[in-house]
């Protein structure tokens, strides 16, 4: 039987880290990964065969859980008649048709191959539209790892030092790249100048824990943006078609002029889009000057199985999720609580997320931005939790600035399992 240690050992020996994605390396967690041999519904199997009840789910794009069999139908299907081409399908056509019918306001989209890609393409865009050379991001949101938005980010980056003054959180990142971004504290409406070409926003920030805007932040938002005439764009690369059927524009009731949407609409393959207007997509090329282009953009599989998954995704899915999230969220306030570790549990919908506290009998506060959330991180408290749980069969993320992504396969019995396994864990912390 090939174990985890020697997979990881021969992947060290060819590739960076012996990873393709840094999180990956448990860096943050310690110890060596698992590797995944299988997964099927809400567990993964790992190579020396123990099973995971999985609340990565490849960070949410497995929504309807591992190999649902529509969706391996469809990926199998599509298969048959061709993986790519270089030609438009209909499959294109369709999942923009779909994307479009869901989103209030979104008038057409582009198809990309992943989620920087997608942001990447939407700045330029933006920066066509309105001429102007300033992009406004917050700290602790990730948009992908374009050199431009590689600053400040969150995610497996989120080590960045704060402040406005942006600086590259990555070598190789020049600081010209970085010199026209803006980078500011999430849930706070910062004050535009006509410079500015757009806001890129996670309306619902993910990926420095769970955050959620604080009310009248993404509103106010908007109105600023409509003042001085720069686009505001929505980064639900997670949200997207994860938290309710029209995403954050109908869950926060603000419209933005730029979507970017991944993981969700490709069902758990390689995909992204970006969209907005008819008005000013028509600036992309080949209608404009904004080129974007991509050999495997709308890719036949991808939007198979894309489709079969937003298929399935009414409200009464979204209910689901969010029923089986908030029992979860409430049995890990449970466990927390009895064990007396300070810790909060924030719930939006179907994500949560865990923060933990120092201790001392203070209350722990749910965070507002990246410099409260980067706070409780420093606590230390995450690596123990993570290895209790996946001592326990579940899995977690291996860095502490991501959620927990339950989904349509999670039973009551999974969460059953979960949160025993939470008491247990939070009586060690």
């Amino acid at each position: 039987m090939t174990t985890n240690e020697e997979l990881y050992q021969r992947g060290l020996q060819v590739i960076p880290g012996g990873v393709n994605s840094p999180v990956r390396a448990f860096r943050s967690v310690g110890g060596t990964p698992y590797f995944v041999e299988s997964g099927r519904g809400s567990r993964v199997r790992d190579v020396e065969g123990r099973e995971f009840i999985d609340y990565v789910q490849s960070y949410g794009a497995s929504i309807l859980g591992h190999a649902h069999p529509m969706v391996v139908e469809a990926i199998q299907k599509a298969a048959t008649r061709g993986s790519t081409f270089g030609a438009p399908t209909e499959g294109e056509v369709r999942m923009a048709e779909e994307i479009v019918a869901r989103i209030p306001g979104l008038e057409q989209v582009r198809l990309v191959s992943s989620g920087t890609e997608a942001t990447m393409s939407a700045i330029r865009l933006a920066r066509g539209v309105t001429g102007r050379d300033r992009i406004v991001k917050f700290e602790g949101n990730y948009h992908g790892h374009s050199d431009a938005l590689l600053a400040a980010a969150g995610s497996g980056v989120a080590e960045a030092v704060l402040g406005t003054e942006a600086r590259p959180d990555s070598g190789g990142v020049t600081p010209g790249a970085v010199a026209d971004t803006i980078v500011l504290p999430y849930n706070v409406v910062p004050r535009l100048d006509e410079s500015v070409a757009v806001v890129i926003v996670e309306p619902l920030a993910a990926n420095m824990g769970l955050v959620p805007p604080v009310d009248g932040f993404l509103a106010g938002l908007r109105a600023e943006c409509t003042r001085v005439g720069a686009l505001l764009l929505f980064d639900e690369v997670i949200t997207g078609f994860r938290i309710c059927v029209g995403g954050a524009t109908e869950w926060s009731g603000v419209t933005p002029d730029l979507w970017c949407f991944g993981k969700v609409i490709g069902g758990g393959l390689p995909v992204g889009a970006f969209g907005a207007t008819a008005e000013i997509m028509a600036h992309l090329a080949p209608l404009g000057s904004v080129y974007q282009a991509g050999t495997l953009s709308g890719n036949p599989l991808a939007t198979a199985a894309g489709l079969t998954v937003l298929s399935q995704l009414d409200a009464a899915a979204y209910d689901q999720l969010s029923a089986t999230a908030d029992t979860l969220a409430e049995g890990l306030r449970s466990a927390f609580a009895a064990a007396g570790v300070p810790a909060v549990v924030p719930r939006v919908g179907p994500l949560l997320g865990v923060f933990f506290g120092p201790g001392g009998g203070a209350a722990v506060e749910q965070p507002v931005d990246f410099a409260t959330a980067a706070g409780l991180v420093a606590v230390g408290r995450y690596p123990a939790w993570f290895h209790g749980m996946l001592d326990r069969g579940i899995a977690l993320a291996p860095g502490p600035y991501e959620v927990l992504f339950p989904s349509l396969a999670h039973t009551a019995e999974d969460v059953e399992a979960t949160i025993a396994a939470a008491h247990e864990v939070a009586a060690t912390l």
